[in-house]
């Protein structure tokens, strides 16, 4: 069997986690490859909002099994805490989670690395959620991190030591105040927790499943614009959060790849320092955040909202190899009168279709204006009914982007998904 990858094309928020619990019941195998406890994946149903930052958004279907890859920066005291909360809950989930030996962890010091670092460079910070994730990413190319089969290792503490005795080395560069005594003793308690876990070689067990012939849906987290190789350096996440990030944070070869889905806004959003030509800020911005709930799942910090960039999605599309699309929050849109798509971009008064190698300021969106839509869009279950202007806006965009649009999502909650085209999963 092959395997799908479905990932978010704008700056992360575009409603991931969501859409993967959509599709769990069609999987036998939901498998996140990249991203740490940055991410923040919501899904709503029965009333209740459950909020993910490791845990593969397939957790609540009983059948699936889900994996957290190689590709993944794990802070054990997030992921014990994720697994005691859905306990709480009444959902024992721990059986049916896999995670890899080879992923990273994320210590103490790490976090404490990167709030030292964001505050160093002031004017000039990053927007870092200061999860660890940055400074973990650096040890792990750095080939000084822990992993996670580590933590079986008789020598386990001594090797942490080492580690953090260099990580203090640092901060002693820096005037943060810190207090490792109650960190570390959690981390431990978690570490102990971690290796009751079911740990696995993640390249075996993905190459396991398909030989079983079982289907496999690979989740990414943040977005495509915060890719470290191809996003908008340096305002970027630390992994790779393209379909190619699938292949190394899993193990997987590229031609077992067989579907691309990816995910975005009606509009866009985002969060933390960086360039964002279609930004909003004056009221048409704020009443699209309110409507949206356009606050981090992670920090809770405002995201900065814009029009949708198509410059930036034919470019995400294409080093994406996507297949299908899915377009979320297309109920939000009604807030406003007209609805604006920057078609092309001006720099120093010449026209610009591509993503340039700078992404700054200089550039000006060129707009192009159509008619919103009615608000009860949310109450919409089938395309006929939709409002005829909506769906004016949708074959628009297929005709621009050259990919089908296949869901639509009207609102937060798993039901408020539409089928455009014929899924086939």
């Amino acid at each position: 069997m092959a395997i799908d990858v479905l990932l978010g094309l704008q700056w992360g928020d575009e409603g991931k986690g969501k859409v993967v619990d959509v599709f769990a019941p069609h999987y036998d195998v939901v498998a996140r490859f990249q991203g740490g406890p940055n991410a923040g994946h919501t899904i709503e149903f029965g009333g209740k909002k459950y909020v993910l930052h490791l845990i593969p958004s397939g957790i609540f279907h009983e059948h699936a099994e889900c994996l957290i890859g190689n590709g993944v920066v794990i802070d054990p005291v997030v992921l014990k805490r994720e697994l005691d909360k859905l306990q709480e809950s009444g959902m024992d989930v721990r059986s049916r989670l896999r995670v890899a030996r080879r992923a990273n962890l994320i210590l103490p010091t790490h976090k404490l690395l990167d709030a030292a670092s964001e505050q160093n460079m002031g004017d000039k910070k990053i927007g870092s959620t200061l999860k660890g994730i940055g400074p973990t990413y650096r040890d792990k190319i750095g080939r000084t991190g822990l992993r996670v089969g580590d933590i079986a290792r008789s020598n386990f503490r001594e090797m942490y030591d080492e580690v953090v005795e260099s990580h203090k080395a640092i901060l002693s560069q820096y005037s943060l105040q810190y207090d490792l005594s109650q960190a570390e003793k959690e981390f431990f308690d978690a570490v102990d927790y971690l290796l009751a876990l079911k740990l696995v070689d993640c390249e075996n067990y993905i190459e396991e499943a398909l030989q079983a012939g079982k289907t496999i849906l690979a989740e990414g987290a943040q977005g495509t614009m915060l890719d470290i190789d191809l996003g908008s350096y340096p305002y970027v996440t630390s992994s790779n959060t393209i379909t190619a990030g699938a292949c190394t944070g899993l193990g997987i070869a590229p031609s077992k790849i067989r579907r691309v889905f990816g995910i975005f806004k009606a509009y866009t959003t985002r969060v933390g320092s960086g360039p964002f030509p279609t930004e909003l800020n004056d009221d048409t911005g704020e009443r699209l955040r309110q409507a949206g709930r356009e606050f981090g799942s992670t920090t809770g910090r405002p995201r900065r909202t814009g029009w949708l960039d198509l410059v930036a999605l034919r470019y995400a599309i294409r080093i994406n190899g996507v297949t299908d699309l899915i377009m979320t929050k297309a109920d939000v849109l009604s807030v406003v009168e007209q609805v604006q798509v920057a078609v092309a971009y001006e720099v120093d008064g010449k026209r610009l279709e591509h993503v340039p190698f700078e992404l700054d300021s200089h550039i000006k969106p060129v707009l192009r204006t159509f008619s919103s839509w009615p608000a009860g869009v949310e109450a919409a279950r089938k395309p006929s009914d939709l409002p005829a202007e909506l769906l004016k806006y949708v074959l628009w965009l297929e005709a621009e982007l050259k990919v089908p649009i296949t869901l639509m999502s009207v609102g937060p909650d798993r039901e408020q998904i539409l089928e455009l085209h014929a899924l086939n999963l």
